[in-house]
């Protein structure tokens, strides 16, 4: 037996008790006579003594030999510790030690193993396996697997069945790029990793399941962020005999679970909202609601007053930043500079400040009297002390511009609390969406989507304005989830890849196995899909993914620890019948 208790749990009840411990080194403080050890392991530290009067000689001067991240045995006696601990939950204690024996020795690490390091992003990627030692990367790993586990718990509660479905399997057109995987035994032909289980949930619901779940690794060759990762974890769930209130119903009771037992805090229904209010009112499909500033459209009472700028424009939009007045000049310079760059695009910025005594001073006072600026704070929210942000351009590009600076802003004004939770529903989506480069419509979520009955005439006079029977879960303004009531007949889904530009060659050789499915009795169906990552690290109050993942890509799509991608030697490329041409 290595340990008779972990690092983290002995207290003042167990003094003059025998115990073994196992674990690393954390420090060592030589005193001459006496040497104090912190011994770490998953669950916390305990401080060992080691004393030139009551230790053995061979096991004193053992103690010396110690190294940072060392992994050693000890027997020992617990005792009264002089120097108490408060900040530990062992603080109480220490092991006056007996016997030790180094299990194995350790270099001197990198970085210090500590939860304020000195190790830099690149190395502790390097070094991950270290990196996991440290408080703030397990217990990210400890919290990713509690969101897990009530996930299971409270689906299986609800009798959803988790199943597994296949990683080799077909590529299809749609979505991001696929990885491909070359197969062996079939000489030139290819299995994709899946970017998701779409179809095989789908053929589940064919196949009587009702309720399927599954915690599944997906993945896309796409460029990535500080929220996105080649290889990703989803929650992927589908039940059949089902509309969009039910599944609506059951995915909210999850996310209002999850946020009661991980994090304590009880939310009511969630608020829901079109599509379009999401752009014309926030920007963007998955708005942060943790605070105000809503958009307000000023075209009918900023245009035609002998200012160009405006009257041009498709839209005049502004927002109201709270008790943002008494910014200065060098301030609201910045913020002009700030949408001016390359990554938001605005060409300029009209601002408006709101004084105490009601009367209002802007940067287009030469065209704009009180009685107008009036009626733009109106129009915006804005109240005294409050600084009115206008801009103006293309519709869709502006307010996406607004966008940005409301989260800029919010982010500078401390509004993003992490520690406060804000979920809603967003509806009613677009079915489709042009592709202005190629002039093709494309499915807006996937192939599978359904349109809204009431809609489908429109799919051949107006396509862009059919909406679809799909929603997204928004939190904190990141999409948690999303997902749609499915097409579960085979005339439907031949119509939906007519209009996404297939062939019925095409959506035979892609999908013929799915549209087979459909003529054996396919239920009416639907589903979600939450981004398991993105989800733990916002319960977690964070904005990135990457700590809550084990072994983490970089910004490249490499893994540094394992040095991975790499090439594969000749024989394997003969083997699989690939030969590999360098640009």
């Amino acid at each position: 037996m290595y340990r008779s208790h972990n690092c983290g749990e002995l207290n003042a009840s167990n003094i003059n008790q025998e115990v073994t411990l196992a674990g690393w080194v954390q420090k060592s403080r030589d005193k001459g006579f006496m040497n104090w050890v912190d011994l770490r392991d998953r669950y916390g530290i305990t401080q060992l003594l080691f004393d030139e009067s009551r230790s053995e000689k061979s096991v004193f001067e053992l103690a010396k030999t110690l190294g940072r991240e060392f992994v050693v045995q000890v027997k020992g006696t617990v005792i009264e510790r002089e120097a108490k601990n408060k900040n530990i939950a062992t603080g109480e204690i220490e092991i006056l030690v007996k016997e030790m024996t180094i299990l194995n020795a350790a270099l001197t690490p990198p970085f210090t193993i500590e939860d304020e390091t000195d190790g830099g992003e690149d190395i502790r990627m390097k070094y991950r396996y270290l990196d996991i030692r440290r408080n703030p990367v397990k217990n990210s790993l400890l919290f990713r697997h509690k969101v897990a586990m009530e996930v299971r718990k409270y689906l299986s509660d609800l009798d959803f069945c988790e199943v597994e479905t296949p990683y080799l399997i077909k590529s299809t057109p749609e979505g991001a790029r696929d990885f491909v995987v070359p197969s062996r035994m079939n000489e030139g032909q290819f299995y994709a990793l899946p970017q998701s289980p779409q179809t095989f949930k789908q053929l589940l619901m064919v196949g009587g399941m009702d309720k399927y779940f599954q915690i599944v690794k997906c993945f896309r060759d796409e460029d990535l962020r500080a929220d996105r990762q080649p290889e990703f974890t989803q929650i992927d769930c589908e039940m059949a005999f089902v509309e969009q209130e039910d599944i609506l119903n059951v995915f909210e009771g999850l996310t209002r679970h999850l946020l009661k037992e991980i994090k304590g805090i009880e939310v009511e229904k969630f608020p829901r909202i079109t599509y379009d209010y999401a752009m014309k009112t926030y920007g963007n499909d998955k708005p942060d609601i943790r605070f105000d500033m809503k958009f307000g459209e000023l075209n009918e009472v900023a245009q035609h007053k002998e200012f160009p700028v405006f009257n041009a424009a498709e839209l005049v939009v502004g927002i109201a930043a709270p008790n943002c007045a008494t910014y200065t000049r060098k301030e609201i310079d910045a913020l002009i500079d700030w949408v001016k760059r390359p990554q938001v695009g605005a060409s300029g910025m009209v601002h408006v400040k709101c004084e105490a005594d009601g009367t209002y001073k802007s940067s287009v006072d030469k065209f704009y009297d009180q009685e107008d600026l009036k009626k733009w704070a109106a129009i915006t929210g804005a109240k005294a002390g409050d600084m009115i942000f206008v801009l103006s351009g293309p519709a869709d590009k502006t307010r996406t511009q607004l966008s940005a600076l409301r989260m800029e802003l919010a982010t500078r004004l401390g509004l993003r609390n992490p520690a406060e939770f804000a979920p809603l529903w967003v509806v009613d989506f677009p079915l489709l969406e042009l592709d202005e480069e190629s002039g093709r419509w494309h499915a807006m979520h996937h192939p599978f989507t359904s349109p809204k009955p009431e809609d489908m005439d429109l799919l051949a006079t107006n396509p862009g304005k059919v909406r679809a029977n799909a929603y997204d879960m928004v939190l904190n303004g990141n999409e948690i989830g999303g997902g749609s009531i499915r097409i579960h007949d085979k005339e439907t889904q031949q119509l939906m890849f007519k209009y996404l530009g297939f062939t019925p060659e095409q959506a035979k050789e892609q999908f013929g196995f799915l549209m087979d499915a459909f003529q054996f009795g396919a239920p009416p169906h639907g589903g979600l899909a939450f981004g398991l990552d993105r989800l733990v690290a916002i319960l977690g109050g964070q904005e990135t993914i990457r700590d809550f993942i084990a072994f983490p890509k970089n910004n490249s799509g490499r893994d540094v620890m394992i040095d991975a991608p790499s090439v594969i030697d000749d024989a394997q490329l003969k083997e699989l019948h690939i030969k590999v041409e360098l640009k």
